[in-house]
């Protein structure tokens, strides 16, 4: 089931966004089997209508970026005006409200140990309608590759391998200056910018912008992502998982995880629970389902927390600006 008309070639040009977000159109066309034309002419369609759009996003643990996932208790009635409040910093991401309305879940990537600190110490403490915060610092993802498919596949091994990158060559941390942060965020609006626009952002050449974008990527510094309303694959249900699992297992279900077309994001983190997950289901049948046979079929599973979520707010990128890809579903 889709929404919005999706048919198949939206869906494989959507798979093959999550697979490389920057590849060119051509790119793109030789791997559907289509024209560069038919392929720019839906890409331009959907992102117009709203309904999906890519975003270059800094890889946080490359960067030195100090990020926790944080559940805000809240006074009943505030979480929606606490959650518009987060999704307003320009650290903050996926800003959920959870199940019972009072609570608010959310994740926070700080630049400085002094930012993060303060966020978690001293602002959301001192805000009168939180009631209570708990953070859990991301230890390590396990869905942290390119083209991670929810939907059912779409794209044959043939096509999936002509547009996988490059294999990032992971070193030292990557340290950004000005010259990244003006790039980044206009990557962080749109992923595809060109490069006459990101040289006219930074005040740099073109060839020295993609030399540095080039850079950034194979340094496993930047990620391209793909932001598109779970419902337009068929997934109506999302919850939060938290899990605990025995440490020695810890690594084998974080990859096993990893592994279920239903879960786009898994990491080992810190806490009183040492996994956390989102999982999407077509509805509260299949993630009853998934409870019991995805998740009861991992022994090393001890406990499992599941909160649905209710609404988003925010989601990976920048603030709402007036995208309908960020309005809920009629």
């Amino acid at each position: 089931m889709t929404d919005h008309g999706f048919d198949l070639l939206d869906r494989q040009l959507v798979q093959a966004l999550m697979i490389d977000g920057r590849a060119a159109f051509s790119r793109l066309a030789a791997a559907l089997e289509t024209t560069d034309q038919t392929v720019i002419r839906r890409y331009r369609r959907l992102r117009g209508a709203g309904l999906l759009r890519v975003l270059g996003l800094p890889v946080g643990d490359r960067v030195g970026m100090h990020e926790s996932r944080l559940r805000i208790q809240c006074v009943p009635g505030s979480a929606v005006a606490i959650a518009e409040a987060l999704s307003r910093r320009p650290d903050t991401g996926w800003v959920k409200i959870l199940a019972g309305g009072a609570e608010v879940g959310c994740m926070v990537s700080s630049r400085s140990s002094e930012e993060h600190e303060a966020l978690l110490l001293q602002k959301l403490p001192g805000t009168r309608q939180v009631t209570g915060v708990s953070a859990q610092s991301l230890l390590h993802r396990y869905t942290a590759g390119p083209g991670h498919w929810l939907g059912p596949a779409e794209l044959g091994e043939e096509q999936i391998q002509a547009l996988v990158p490059p294999e990032a060559n992971r070193g030292d941390t990557v340290r950004l200056d000005d010259f990244d942060d003006a790039m980044l965020a206009v990557l962080a609006r749109d992923g595809r910018a060109g490069y006459p626009e990101l040289a006219k952002a930074t005040g740099r050449s073109e060839s020295t912008v993609r030399r540095r974008l080039e850079y950034l990527r194979g340094a496993g510094a930047l990620t391209f992502e793909v932001e598109i309303l779970p419902v337009h694959l068929g997934y109506l249900t999302e919850a939060a998982l938290a899990l605990t699992v025995a440490p020695g297992a810890l690594a084998e279900v974080g990859r096993a995880l990893a592994e279920h077309p239903q879960v786009p994001f898994v990491a080992a983190v810190t806490g009183a629970t040492n996994l956390a997950a989102t999982v999407l289901c077509t509805d509260r049948h299949a993630l009853y389902t998934y409870m019991t046979e995805g998740i009861g079929a991992l022994p090393a599973v001890h406990q499992l927390e599941v909160v649905p979520v209710l609404r988003h707010v925010k989601r990976a990128g920048l603030l709402s600006d007036g995208s309908r890809l960020f309005d809920p579903p009629r």
